[in-house]
């Protein structure tokens, strides 16, 4: 608060007792006093007047002291930078700060850069002093070393601006004068030969007052190794520290940084890491930044010898941190392997950007030529493409196909064709913020007919003709849905699509026009249908009022209804009263008067935010803390379960009966593994139990696998971390609708007869209606089974991933075992979902059995 505003504001005082002891003098004139109407109005005017002169008073001296007392405030700029100089051999000596080489040649660029900075008006006026952090080789062209360096200013704060703008404009000049052997002005007798400079604003969250503690560390990483945050993994890292890890490679080699954990706080304002392609924090070459807990590959390169990682963290919220394996791999490797452009002659062939999956290293152009046979053309299809963000001239990171770039986040199978029989493909990364590049596949074709024996979508994409006119969408383009004469198994929609009929009425719009939804039996216009199939009136649905009698007209108002009488579909709280909100367990809310909904709740959350799988994807490390994989004693990884507590995991029937050796019902027989992410490969985190007891419901059905669940007890309690933690049961009310985003984990088989994964995959899945399961797998689905999958084929649930868990991220952000991986036709097959046993169906008897 500034000072003229912190004396108190006067108000008028009405105090009763004061204005009884009032008292009058008598009127000089005996005649009554006359009351003269514009008498106080006239007072009320002038204290009006007199309180308006004292506002514009104040105002005045507000801006008085604005623009006098103000007129000398001045402020600290902090600028880093990079200068490259020829003509100078890196020493061993410079990497050491305290050697006379190092503080010889640093004195000599502090020297150069006040030379550079008196040339500017604004820079020779502001500029206090510069320190050199540290030396490098330089990364090609004339640099032979490349000082760091730190720039203070004192500027007015009105010239901040004008600051920023020299500060930046010293990158123009030094490339303006390279035509003068990179000198930037006149040469005094020690002058070095500079071919660039280059600076930037540090960041400001780098420069809190509040980071107390700031450290530096210096590593060669010509032996590998690994870093990690201060007190990693036993404690969370500490409060307000500012760390750097300067990593250096040999000459002509790659520094390489590999994270193996990365959880941070998810708000990036407060705790961050950063990799620079420099040994100095400059904003032109920050390779990542990362925050919270990501999911994107964190594999990254440099483009010369040198790498900067930094840490910064805030008061609150500290987490677990990270730990990274750093090593060097020679810079020409990519370019002696075809990894980075190269010519083909064959006919078909591929290729992908250096390095892949890894992320590309910066300031890297690859260039690959294709020539097939004359009389053919040549089509290159991406089959995944990540090149940072997309925009129109594609600028920055791109890959350049016919004269045409292509850059951002591009869909599956984009293709690119040529009109002759050459091809040349270009791609580019610059200074900054890399990603992970892309795949392609080449072949030749011949021009008439392009696609030989299968069908030629608009988009140029090949596929097989049994997929055309099938109702699925193969090309991407929808070219293969079009122009389609429907089958007597299938309806017509509206957009000329073919769609099995049992998509007709189930709440879905399967045509993308709606089409399968019309002349439909239901609810009239302005009703609203009940989920007990009644139909009521609009205006009555959110007033207060259980009209459904189910509760579902009340279940998404922003209010929750404590209903006179439960149903199958509302929840009941532990009083037994029952509320209409649709699945209000957990979710953060106190809906039950008792609180009943909001208990048992430490679940479904990673600690620390922000049958194998087909068609699946490598998980992170902790990202399905629930998972566990059982493993009997001489066969290894069995069966998946679900961590339900610090003593209890929950996996399918069909994982522990006796199949002929294997008496897989018997305890003794199991080990189970928490924590675990790579099969073979136990970590710190990884927890070993042996189980002491088995419960498998006793109306387990080997035929139909009707009630395939069972319990297990571990021999000894586990430690919770953010590698192991229970995942949260639903209510036997809880809704998974159709259409609703699960994923399913798991090291079973990556193929239908394949080998199981060594590392734990991930695949994402939707809920499929029930009505439309049952059409597809001949009525053998029961009401205790629920159905998840991807219809057109190609992701689910294989051998090895039984008894794990199909999870699903509710509103509120926590992640409810919607079932378990129970049985399928085959994996991954077209039209062929998975079935996963319904936990809402079993809640009461989990809970009976072993009290969670």
């Amino acid at each position: 608060m500034d000072s003229l505003d912190s004396g108190q504001k006067f108000s008028p005082r009405h105090d009763p007792e004061w204005e009884s002891a009032l008292q009058f003098l008598p009127a000089t004139d005996s005649k009554p006093l006359e009351k003269k109407p514009g008498c106080r109005r006239k007072l009320w005017t002038g204290i009006g007047l007199v309180l308006a002169a004292a506002a514009i008073s104040l105002l005045t001296g507000l801006l008085v002291w604005h623009y006098h007392l103000r007129s000398d405030v001045r402020v600290k700029k902090v600028y880093i930078g990079a200068m490259g100089i020829r003509d100078e051999n890196f020493l061993p000596s410079y990497e050491d700060s305290n050697s006379l080489e190092f503080k010889h040649l640093a004195s000599r660029v502090k020297k150069q850069l006040k030379l550079i900075y008196a040339k500017n008006s604004v820079l020779a006026k502001s500029f206090l002093d510069s320190t050199v952090q540290t030396f490098s080789e330089g990364t090609g062209g004339d640099d032979g070393v490349v000082a760091y360096y730190q720039s203070e200013f004192d500027v007015h704060i009105s010239q901040q601006d004008s600051l920023d703008q020299a500060i930046e404009s010293l990158t123009v000049v030094a490339e303006s004068q390279k035509g003068r052997q990179g000198r930037l002005m006149l040469r005094p007798t020690d002058a070095l030969s500079v071919n660039s400079v280059t600076s930037r604003a540090i960041d400001p969250r780098m420069t809190r007052t509040s980071l107390f503690e700031r450290q530096l560390f210096n590593i060669h990483v010509r032996e590998p190794g690994r870093i990690q945050s201060p007190g990693f993994p036993d404690s969370s890292y500490p409060p307000n520290v500012y760390l750097q890890w300067r990593l250096r490679a040999d000459p002509g080699h790659r520094v390489r940084l590999d994270f193996h954990t990365l959880i941070l706080e998810d708000d990036c304002q407060q705790d961050f890491i950063r990799i620079y392609d420099s040994l100095a924090p400059m904003e032109n070459q920050v390779l990542t930044e990362q925050c919270g807990y990501p999911h994107d590959c964190l594999s990254f390169l440099s483009s010369g010898n040198v790498m900067l990682l930094t840490l910064v963290t805030s008061e609150d919220k500290n987490f677990p941190g990270f730990r990274a394996n750093y090593s060097q791999t020679a810079a020409t490797q990519q370019r002696m392997s075809g990894e980075c452009g190269g010519t083909f002659s064959g006919e078909k062939g591929s290729f992908s950007s250096p390095f892949y999956p890894s992320n590309y290293p910066p300031k890297i152009t690859c260039v690959w030529k294709i020539q097939v046979p004359v009389e053919k053309f040549v089509k290159v299809q991406f089959n995944k493409f990540f090149l940072g963000n997309n925009s129109n001239e594609c600028p920055n990171d791109y890959v350049e196909v016919n004269g045409q770039r292509l850059c951002g986040s591009k869909p599956d199978s984009t293709v690119a064709t040529s009109q002759s029989n050459t091809m040349t493909i270009k791609f580019n990364s610059d200074s900054s913020y890399v990603d992970q590049g892309f795949t392609a596949e080449y072949e030749a074709f011949v021009p008439t007919n392009p696609c030989p024996g299968r069908f030629q979508c608009t988009n140029n994409l090949c596929i097989n003709n049994t997929l055309q006119c099938d109702g699925w969408d193969d090309c991407g383009d929808g070219s293969d849905e079009e122009k389609c004469i429907c089958e007597a198994t299938q309806m017509k929609c509206k957009n000329g699509r073919c769609k099995a009929k049992f998509w007709e009425c189930n709440n879905v719009d399967d045509c993308g026009d709606n089409t399968d939804e019309e002349d439909c039996v239901k609810c009239q216009p302005g009703e609203f249908s009940c989920r007990n199939k009644r139909c009521i009136r609009e205006k009555l649905v959110c007033d207060g009022k259980d009209d459904c009698l189910d509760g579902s007209d009340e279940s998404r108002c922003e209010k929750s209804l404590v209903l006179q009488k439960c149903s199958q579909f509302t929840f009941r709280c532990r009083d037994g009263r029952c509320i209409s909100k649709l699945n209000p367990e957990c979710d953060y809310e106190r809906d039950c008067d008792d609180g009943s909904d909001e208990e048992g709740c430490e679940c479904g959350i990673r600690p620390y935010r922000s049958s194998r799988i087909v068609g699946g994807q490598v998980s992170r490390q902790g990202e399905f803390p629930w998972q566990v994989s059982l493993q009997s004693y001489g066969s290894g990884h069995v069966c998946g379960a679900s961590v339900l507590s610090n003593r209890w995991l929950v996996t399918a029937a069909h994982c522990v009966q006796d199949n002929g050796p294997n008496k897989y019902s018997q305890a003794d027989q199991w080990e189970a593994l928490l924590g675990l992410h790579v099969q073979t490969q136990t970590n710190e985190w990884t927890v070993r139990r042996k189980v002491r007891r088995i419960i498998a419901h006793r109306d387990y059905d080997r035929v139909t696998y009707n009630n395939d669940i069972a319990l297990m007890e571990l021999d000894a309690n586990v430690t919770l971390n953010q590698n192991i933690w229970p995942i949260c049961l639903p209510s036997a009310t809880h809704d998974f609708p159709a259409g609703q985003e699960a994923w399913i984990t798991g090291w079973g088989a990556t193929r239908e007869g394949g080998q199981t994964s060594l590392i734990l995959q991930k695949a994402e899945v939707r809920i499929i209606n029930s009505t439309v399961c049952r059409n597809l797998m001949s009525d053998e689905v029961t009401d205790l089974m629920l159905c998840a999958g991807v219809l057109k084929g190609g992701v689910d649930a294989c051998q090895g991933d039984s008894g794990g868990p199909l999870s699903v991220t509710s509103s509120g952000g926590r992640v409810f075992l919607a079932g378990l991986v129970s049985w399928g036709d085959g994996c991954g097959r077209r039209k062929k979902p998975g079935i996963y046993t319904r936990i809402p169906k079993y809640r009461q008897w989990i809970k009976e059995n072993c009290g969670i």
